[in-house]
């Protein structure tokens, strides 16, 4: 059961776009699992993990792919899927890996539902661009190394490294970029990085199946991560983030904490801040 609450309903010919989280299904919203008890037909990504679909056993899967460098439905096959089964009075979930309006292309989905009359629901979820970084010990923003962070994709529509983005601007007003969908074209990328005037020894870590126990994460530097990645045999789905966050992963890995692992250094940017109270 879940918690008294004013659950919305799924009804009849509603889609509900729902982000399934990063991979671990404890990081699922309760919105997202009231979405999971109600749905007649769930259609869903690669990336969303098996044990999340477990608990609507009453409903239609229908596998969507959506995964890099895998086969994969058509955008608008898709899109058009969710509106034919809405139109036919079923309760519709379309789940995604992470978030659907970050890299997912819901927004994509959502406006196609909404050009033809299909309501719709949205229901966020945690990116895997925030939690896959946060398993591995890095946090994404941290007062004594950025107030911004950049979320880049690594591909663009025609699956090449992106020429629209302005690689020089982003190497300079960037403090931490947090890179998705990456891993293919990391060596182009990092050279543009670095020809724009990025420091090629400046910390990366390249985290993948983030958040599932088989997670792997390797700590690399801008000049060397092509290369480690592939001395690593590390596959996608990764993300990759560049900055000095990364350094914090020496202090702030609690995986290898609780394994009993020690902390590589208390102070990796060398900060010697005395402890805080109150």
């Amino acid at each position: 059961m879940l918690p008294s609450h004013d659950w919305p309903t799924l009804d009849a010919g509603w889609v509900w776009l729902c982000g399934a989280g990063p991979g671990d299904p404890g990081l699922l919203t309760l919105h997202a699992l009231n979405a999971l008890r109600q749905a007649e037909v769930i259609v869903y990504d690669a990336l969303v993990h098996e044990g999340i679909l477990d608990w609507a056993p009453q409903a239609e899967r229908i596998y969507a792919g959506k995964r890099g460098g895998k086969p994969s439905h058509n955008q608008r096959d898709i899109s058009l899927r969710l509106v034919d089964l809405a139109r036919a009075g079923r309760r519709v979930l379309r789940l995604k890996g992470g978030d659907p309006f970050v890299f997912g292309r819901g927004g994509e989905e959502a406006q196609t539902l909404v050009q033809h009359g299909i309501p719709i629901r949205i229901v966020p979820g945690i990116t895997a661009g925030i939690a896959g970084l946060a398993y591995a010990g890095i946090p994404v923003t941290h007062r004594d190394v950025n107030q911004s962070v950049t979320f880049v994709t690594g591909h663009d529509r025609a699956g090449l490294a992106p020429t629209a983005l302005d690689w020089a601007g982003i190497a300079r007003g960037s403090q931490v970029i947090v890179m998705y969908m990456g891993m293919k074209h990391i060596g182009e990328i990092s050279a543009r990085l670095i020809a724009a005037g990025r420091d090629p020894a400046e910390p990366v870590a390249v985290t993948t199946t983030a958040t599932l126990d088989d997670q792997r994460t390797i700590e690399t530097n801008l000049k060397n991560v092509a290369q480690d990645i592939e001395n690593a045999g590390l596959e996608p789905p990764a993300i990759i983030c560049i900055g000095m966050a990364v350094a914090l992963r020496q202090a702030l890995d609690w995986q290898a904490h609780a394994r009993g692992e020690a902390p590589r250094d208390l102070d990796p940017l060398g900060l010697r801040r005395p402890a805080e109270t109150g």
